[in-house]
């Protein structure tokens, strides 16, 4: 046979090319996200921790308004999260500070006018009952006109930059709360937000050189995968192009990884059933070529004779030219028939039927066309059977496996069928008194392409290949089947099939299949 010449196929990257590439994907991603969060966002999140401990310190203040350690609890928070505090108690008509503390314990004693913290606590209640201000200007510790000018910027930003031209950044946060007994307090938060710049630099350096690291270890790290990966696989994909030049003695190393070393079984495996299909296809091409070759080389003889001498056309030489000739239709009808089945074009026609009738009837044709070869066939049941199936592919079964018996049957020509009846199915038995098959060969007789004498002789009854139909519409059926032999005693060829107790009943229930 003629092998066509493997068109390589080179477009595309390699496995190390793509390793390599989808891990510095990989490793850029990563890195980028982390720029994001700890650089980009940096003073995003800076100030919403300041926020939230803002926002915690203020609530917990708010808890000790009515209580005597309220002074306490102040300084303690202002030292904790470097704080300012201011606590006034609204009145009618004044505004007086009751809390004033910072987190250096050496507080500045700073005023709002009454007006200011009306301003606040007005713009507070606007905000839901507080709000955060962040602005530029001097430090804490600064005269009290300094803090005042603070607070009356949070009303018009654009003094900022006249008088505090430092820009120096701080946060403010104001809430109103009311106590107990129903007295309202404003509470005034300020922290001081330390420039992040030269933080940002700093750590857009350190970013740098641990980029450059981490690219160069993916690199290496893709080098070494791709050598314990891809490395099997190349060998692997070499011998593979060894194997479609139908060289089947290639041998599939994988190591490294589980994955490869699977992969490389599988292949060896395939290689293996590849090269036993086409040694077994060559020999059935051989073998149906030999049992074509008899028939039609008797059929051409007789047919020379009778024409070159009239006086042979007799009615011997005439069924000697119409038994070759159904010999070749069986032929071909059973290849015709394999290659259906396992087409998958041929399908099942269940019917219920009496599968012990239908034996019998089976053995009566054989028992006219065999009883003058001297051989002898029995057949034990019990009772009748009746079954659903293809009524027509299982006395193909039948027929197939008789056929079998008799060609591989002993010298006393006995062939025993038994019909053994359980609970729910029945099981057909051929039994011959042949050589016996061995052990090993069990599995592969129903091979289409198996063979167990090794040398290929014609068939006395049949064509060769029933073994492989029989499996074919057995496994068609979803049912058991198998051999017992026993090496200098005979084969027992058995099938089973459901048995129907009742048919009206089974069709009414839609068991058929």
């Amino acid at each position: 046979m003629k092998k066509g010449k493997l068109k390589k196929n080179k477009n595309g990257l390699s496995v190390r090319w793509k390793l390599l590439f989808y891990m510095t994907v990989f490793v850029i991603v990563i890195l980028l996200i982390t720029w994001f969060f700890q650089i980009f966002l940096l003073g995003d999140f800076y100030r919403s921790v300041k926020k939230n401990e803002m926002t915690e310190s203020a609530n917990k203040l708010i808890t000790y308004l009515d209580s005597d350690e309220l002074d306490q609890v102040a300084k303690k928070n202002a030292v904790d999260h470097s704080l300012y505090i201011v606590i006034y108690r609204l009145n009618a008509d004044s505004a007086e500070r009751i809390v004033q503390a910072d987190d250096t314990g050496d507080t500045i004693p700073v005023s709002l006018s009454f007006e200011d913290v009306q301003r606040l606590r007005e713009k507070a209640k606007e905000s839901g009952g507080s709000f955060f201000s962040r602005r530029a200007f001097g430090h804490v510790d600064v005269p009290e006109k300094d803090f005042t000018d603070m607070i009356t910027s949070l009303f018009d930003p654009d003094e900022q930059e006249a008088k505090f031209p430092d820009k120096s950044m701080r946060l403010i946060h104001v809430s109103v709360a009311t106590g107990t007994d129903g007295q309202e307090y404003l509470i005034l938060l300020d922290t001081s937000l330390q420039p992040l710049d030269s933080t940002v630099r700093t750590l857009t350096t350190q970013y740098l050189w641990i980029m450059i690291i981490i690219l160069v270890a993916a690199i290496i790290m893709a080098l070494i995968l791709y050598r314990k990966i891809s490395a099997p696989l190349i060998r692997m994909n070499k011998a593979a192009k060894i194997l479609s030049e139908g060289r089947y003695d290639v041998d599939f190393a994988g190591d490294g990884y589980r994955e490869t070393r699977e992969l490389a079984s599988t292949l060896n495996y395939a290689a293996h059933e590849l090269s036993r299909a086409d040694h077994l296809q060559k020999e059935l091409i051989a073998n149906i070529s030999h049992d074509l070759r008899t028939p039609l080389t008797l059929i051409k003889g007789y047919s020379e004779v009778m024409r070159d001498f009239p006086e042979e056309t007799t009615p011997e030489n005439m069924q000697v030219l119409i038994d070759e000739t159904a010999r070749l239709s069986d032929l071909v009808n059973d290849l015709l028939d394999l290659s259906k089945m396992q087409a998958g074009a041929r399908v099942l026609t269940p019917e219920y039927f009496d599968i012990t009738d239908a034996t019998q009837e089976v053995l009566a044709r054989y028992d006219a066309l065999l009883r003058h070869r001297g051989f002898q066939m029995d057949f034990r049941f019990d009772a009748s059977v009746w079954v659903c199936a293809d009524r027509g592919m299982i006395l193909q079964v039948l027929y197939n496996l008789i056929n079998n018996a008799v060609n591989y049957s002993g010298e006393d020509h006995r062939i025993v069928l038994t019909q053994t009846k359980t609970d729910k199915t029945v099981r057909l038995s051929v039994t011959d008194t042949g050589a016996g098959i061995a052990p090993e060969e069990l599995p592969l007789i129903w091979d289409r392409y198996y063979k167990v004498d090794k040398v290929h002789k014609r068939a006395m009854i049949g064509t060769g290949l029933g073994l492989s139909i029989v499996k074919e519409i057995l496994e068609l059926h979803h049912t058991i089947y198998g051999v017992d032999s026993t090496i200098g005693i005979g084969s027992t060829f058995w099938f089973e099939l459901p048995i129907s107790q009742n048919p009206q009943n089974d069709i009414q229930n839609g068991d058929m299949t």
